[in-house]
């Protein structure tokens, strides 16, 4: 992927987004090169409302990590033979995503938050 692909992805889902939070949200990303590029830091700025500042070497708290673990996980139970396989059984196991699963990853937030300060900033297990 790169910052031209990124980029495509937030005008896809930006409509979604803004329906459901308005204009009260912050978007926060890694300092990955796709989404410090020209391109993607352009789009950012004239589209979003607030990119959050984060630093290079920050303990990754983002509770998508973890939902991407579970999507790929259980995929790769399902040992897709070919690229259609792999797109058809991401999109199902990103759909079978409980809700609370959703609910309890979004509520982690606090407790991950005090564990990173509790250990100085240092990485945690979550």
């Amino acid at each position: 992927m790169d910052g031209k692909f990124y980029v495509k992805i937030l005008e896809n889902h930006l409509g979604e987004i803004n329906k459901m939070l308005g204009k009260k949200w912050r978007l926060q990303q890694d300092n990955d090169p796709k989404h410090t590029s020209r391109i993607a830091k352009e789009f950012l700025t004239d589209h979003v409302p607030k990119v959050m500042d984060w630093p290079s070497c920050s303990p990754d708290l983002n509770p998508i990590e973890n939902l991407w673990a579970i999507v790929k996980g259980n995929v790769e139970k399902r040992m897709p033979k070919n690229l259609k396989d792999l797109e058809k059984f991401m999109t199902e196991e990103w759909n079978a995503i409980p809700e609370s699963v959703l609910n309890n990853l979004v509520n982690s937030m606090r407790r991950r938050c005090e564990l990173v300060i509790e250990n100085n900033g240092e990485r945690i297990n979550f």
